[in-house]
């Protein structure tokens, strides 16, 4: 399956091309980027590169679906993310990382992200997107709020990293909610 390019404002989410594959593996295993929030893995730039070419066929991965480009010179600033999050029910999650530190804080991501979802929304049977997210993320859970996802739970020492249980919060929102929102979001 040939995934789109989708424009917004500010980015443009488009899949990973080879030349990508440097910058996205440097930033999958850096625990800076990464950290303090999830775990990263230690893949072999091999695998990395085997899961990024299979992803737009396989829903449970977990690999880069989109790389989060600027629209105003191309550069790569992030990448993004859904799979199958349960076996058996109906659930696909998203993930986005802004990889390029120097651009957080401008709205990107929360660009980015939206992108995705409505991405998600017009071209799958979908009747809810969720996303999960460190409770201590606080970043995160206002880029999730900030776009209508409602937070539904936490799960309770649900990811084990830097050497700890963290909690980790369960947010959601509806096909129905996502085309009720205010469109300025």
């Amino acid at each position: 399956m040939a995934l789109p390019t989708l424009e917004g404002p500010q980015v443009r989410l488009r899949p990973p091309a080879p030349a990508d594959y440097d910058l996205l593996f440097g930033w999958y295993n850096d625990p800076e980027v990464i950290a303090p929030f999830d775990r990263f893995t230690a893949d072999t730039y091999a695998s990395f590169r085997e899961g990024v070419e299979s992803a737009p066929d396989d829903p449970a991965s977990l690999a880069p679906r989109f790389v989060v480009e600027l629209r105003e010179d191309g550069r790569v600033v992030g990448l993004v993310g859904y799979y199958r999050a349960h076996p058996v029910l109906t659930l696909t999650d998203v993930w986005y990382v802004l990889g390029d530190t120097t651009v957080r804080g401008r709205g990107l991501g929360r660009e980015a992200v939206g992108l995705l979802v409505d991405f998600l929304f017009h071209d799958q049977p979908l009747e809810r997107v969720g996303a999960t997210t460190d409770v201590e993320n606080g970043p995160s859970s206002r880029l999730l709020e900030g776009l209508g996802f409602r937070k539904e739970g936490t799960i309770r020492a649900g990811l084990f990293h830097h050497a700890r249980w963290h909690d980790v919060a369960v947010y959601g929102v509806t096909r129905s909610e996502w085309a009720e929102r205010p469109r300025s979001v």
